[in-house]
């Protein structure tokens, strides 16, 4: 697995280049030997980020993690990719697909560890049509990150969400 290392707003020491080195290594019983994994890493005030972003045929496998210490955010980051890697290799079973970029070992192995996705909760209520502001309203109201509402201006199923740094996003369908 090769690495493509770079600094946002900081440079890159020989140390940290180690670490992400050392860490996104054990990543290495996954990936075959050309795989790039894309690495940003970048610190705001005391918020030191990771960006992690694995190209796989037909795929992206991406961690984003966040901490006050960088050497946090690069072990969380690796957690984070494994995890996704092993949900990844079920796809590629059940689809009868190339591998890929991965091992062909890893692909063969048969794993007890495989997550399933499970649906432990259902929610069903009214949708009462409102203006997307108001729909941020009540999802503060209601302590949520994102809320499902119908617009009352496009008469659509729209989606408000909460983004990083206090502001928010609206996610509606084409027209």
């Amino acid at each position: 697995m090769e690495f493509l290392i770079v600094g946002k707003n900081m440079e890159v020491t020989p140390n940290l280049d180690q670490a992400v080195r050392d860490k996104l290594g054990k990543l290495d019983k996954f990936f075959s030997k050309d795989t790039v994994a894309h690495v940003t890493l970048s610190v705001d005030k005391d918020r030191h980020k990771i960006e992690v972003t694995i190209p796989i045929k037909g795929s992206i496998i991406r961690s984003e993690q966040v901490s006050n210490d960088m050497y946090v955010s690069i072990d969380l980051v690796e957690e984070v990719i494994e995890r996704q890697v092993k949900k990844y290799k079920g796809k590629i079973i059940r689809k009868h697909q190339e591998g890929a970029n991965l091992k062909r070992e890893f692909i063969e192995r048969a794993d007890s560890f495989e997550e399933t996705i499970r649906i432990v909760r259902h929610k069903t209520f009214d949708f009462k049509p409102m203006y997307p502001e108001d729909a941020c309203v009540q999802m503060e109201l209601l302590g949520h990150s994102f809320f499902v509402f119908i617009n009352a201006e496009t008469e659509q199923t729209a989606v408000v969400y909460k983004r990083k740094g206090g502001t928010y996003g609206l996610i509606e369908p084409e027209a």
